[in-house]
């Protein structure tokens, strides 16, 4: 069994919906004290709500990660509730469908400062913080449409995707004199309100191409980010753990055959 985790304080961004909102509710399961962050106020107070009548302790708290203003904004809730900053999950992220001949600078700049740079303003805003709980850890929400695959007019995407990768692998050297961890979950095709959104025939196609034959769960992929947060983890960093039912394994479909 893992060491418990009670009483840890976590940072979720981008945790309203879809996987972070899984990774928030799964951290709050095992005893954390979770701050939900999101751009929007109803729906971060909603899920920290949420979260509450489970039994659970959480605040929501209102900031665009994009800016210094949002992370410190964030990283101040974080102390102002509970006191401490122990866990840091770096998820928030947007994918936005364009070709790169339609794609406009703007549609560029927007993938990465919230992806990339949204990351980087997340990790540096929690490090003093961090540096303090002795048992740091950072876990990023990648993707392996970047660092492994690729996918027609996801090109912004998953360059923010990979860049993610290409800090974390620096960032590692940096931090572990503090004690700090910093490793990323890549996850496949995960049923999402985004993922939803492409529609049934999207969906069964890309089932279809997973060798396990289903789609991944939130739940999956906050039970591999609660991995890298336990103590257990802790000569595990600058790492990436592909969560995707074997969906890069095959060269093609005939490879499942």
């Amino acid at each position: 069994m893992f060491a418990s985790l009670a009483g840890r304080t976590v940072i979720v961004t981008g945790a309203s919906k879809g996987i972070g909102r899984g990774i928030a509710k799964r951290f709050a399961e095992v005893g954390c004290n979770v701050v939900v962050v999101a751009r929007s106020h109803d729906a971060a107070k909603m899920v920290a709500e949420d979260i509450a009548v489970a039994g659970g302790r959480a605040v929501g708290v209102t900031a665009d990660i994009s800016t210094e203003a949002g992370v410190h904004a964030m990283a101040e809730a974080a102390m102002l509730h509970f006191g401490a900053i122990d866990i840091l999950c770096a998820n928030a992220g947007i994918f936005t469908s364009a070709k790169i001949a339609d794609m406009s600078a703007a549609d560029f700049d927007e993938t990465m400062g919230i992806n990339l740079r949204g990351t980087f303003l997340s990790v540096k805003a929690c490090l003093p913080t961090l540096s303090l709980s002795g048992r740091g850890r950072i876990v990023l929400t990648s993707s392996i449409t970047g660092p492994v695959t690729g996918m027609s007019g996801w090109s912004h995407y998953g360059a923010s995707k990979a860049g993610q990768l290409g800090f974390l692998r620096s960032a590692a050297l940096e931090l572990a004199p503090a004690g700090i961890t910093i490793n990323a979950v890549l996850p496949g095709n995960i049923v999402t309100e985004g993922l939803l959104a492409l529609g049934p025939d999207y969906l069964a196609s890309m089932a279809a191409s997973i060798p396990v034959k289903r789609l991944g769960s939130v739940a999956d992929i906050a039970n591999a980010a609660l991995f890298f947060a336990t103590e257990e983890a802790s000569f595990v960093t600058g790492q990436t753990l592909i969560v995707d039912g074997g969906q890069v394994l095959p060269e093609s479909l005939a490879g499942m055959e």
